[in-house]
């Protein structure tokens, strides 16, 4: 299980790729309990360990957090497994898919 600071570790080096976001979306890690706020707004992005105000919440575990910076799970199968779940605009949900999966 991958520990927050490898998780944040991982989405920073994703950074440069989601800077068009213009939104903040929240990681919940669900068997953690830990938190990572993605700050996509102002032309860049930044990743920070706790909670905040945001405009999408996901929660999943460590694990599917990982496979998804990686590339390695479709964040569409995620949400239809029930893996993931999204509390907010499922908009931005998709926009922030689509920015993982360009690179």
């Amino acid at each position: 299980m991958p520990d927050s600071d490898t998780l944040i570790a991982a989405m920073r080096a994703r950074t440069p790729a989601l800077r068009g976001l213009g939104y903040r979306v929240r990681f919940e890690i669900t068997d953690t309990g830990d938190e990572m706020l993605l700050d996509g707004t102002g032309g860049s992005a930044t990743v920070e360990s706790g909670g905040g105000a945001a405009d999408t919440v996901l929660r999943l575990s460590s694990e599917d957090l990982a496979r998804l910076i990686a590339g390695r799970l479709s964040p569409m199968l995620a949400f239809s497994t029930g893996r993931l779940r999204v509390e907010g605009s499922r908009g931005v949900a998709l926009k922030l898919a689509s920015l993982l999966d360009e690179d």
